[in-house]
């Protein structure tokens, strides 16, 4: 099965195509202009890559969230585009699983957090069991000391929110707290596309008119708007 993915949650954008065993192809950047400017021309240079044609591909992935709210929307309206116009299927990711399946090669809990600005942090944990990622505390928005009130055990933490809590991370929990190396905070669509495989094999796919983003909290505007009516 040959899965195009696509991650466009943070301030990193990729794009991968994979078959059951391999990657095809990988382009991934970081950059603060708007995913909208770079991500087809993204797509259409993986494809080139890969030595396929669009009508090759069997299915399309793509991360629904947690993540940037403007991000999310230009991955997931691109997505959702081209899988209809293609008739094939779809599956979204948690933007949370893809970086604990990141940091899976370590025996410790996993702890994915990403900045939601405000002071706060989206989060889950996860671990890794018989060959698969468990999640142990449903996906949440909060301050990020509130993520690790609760852990007595050591814990590893991946996502761009345990680089800018580090330092208050590793201070409450001192040597019970590891960090992933640098590589693995950002996500690749690699492992967004390999963990969409058991969805497409299982059929448990999203219905594309109704698939939308998954972003946890209201937008910054909506709160703004909440806070000037109180």
């Amino acid at each position: 099965m040959i899965i195009l993915a696509v991650d466009t949650a943070t301030t990193s954008c990729s794009v991968a195509i994979i078959d059951k065993r391999s990657v095809l192809a990988e382009v991934t950047l970081l950059r603060e202009e708007t995913h909208s400017k770079h991500l087809m021309d993204m797509i259409h240079t993986a494809i080139g890559f890969s030595g396929l044609k669009f009508c090759d591909l069997d299915g399309f992935a793509v991360v629904r969230g947690p993540g940037s709210f403007t991000g999310l929307r230009i991955g997931i309206t691109t997505v959702k585009g081209l899988a209809a116009g293609l008739k094939k299927p779809l599956v979204g990711i948690s933007s949370l699983e893809a970086l604990a399946m990141q940091a899976s090669n370590s025996q410790y809990l996993i702890c994915s957090l990403l900045d939601a600005r405000r002071g706060e942090v989206y989060f889950s944990r996860y671990r890794f069991l018989e060959g698969r990622l468990k999640e142990e505390v449903e996906e949440q928005v909060c301050a990020p000391e509130n993520t690790i009130r609760d852990i007595n055990e050591a814990c590893i933490f991946v996502g761009n929110g345990s680089l800018l809590y580090q330092k208050m991370l590793s201070g409450m929990m001192g040597d019970l707290a590891f960090f992933a190396p640098m590589p693995q905070n950002t996500i690749k669509a690699s492992t967004v596309a390999f963990l969409s495989l058991n969805k497409f094999q299982n059929k448990d796919t999203d219905d594309i008119d109704r698939f939308i983003p998954y972003y946890i909290r209201k937008s910054d505007a909506e709160l703004n708007l909440g806070f000037a009516k109180k």
